[in-house]
């Protein structure tokens, strides 16, 4: 995750959501998933704790996405 940021924190369900979007127009993302974590590990953590990450090259045009989804 060297060459990608963070563009989005929220829910399970938004982030997918916002995942898609960014999937239909080409750009990969990486999810990570604290809640999944927290919960398998034995300990909890918010629910709005899905970030969704991009990366560099595709930053612009993501967030560009995402505004326009939002």
């Amino acid at each position: 995750m060297k060459n990608h940021i963070k563009i989005f924190t929220s829910d399970s369900i938004t982030v997918r959501r916002m995942a898609d979007v960014l999937e239909n127009n080409n750009i990969s993302v990486i999810i990570k998933d604290e809640t999944e974590s927290g919960r398998l590990a034995g300990f909890g953590v918010p629910d709005n704790s899905v970030e969704l990450f991009v990366s560099q090259e595709d930053a612009q045009k993501a967030q560009e996405l995402i505004a326009s989804v939002s």
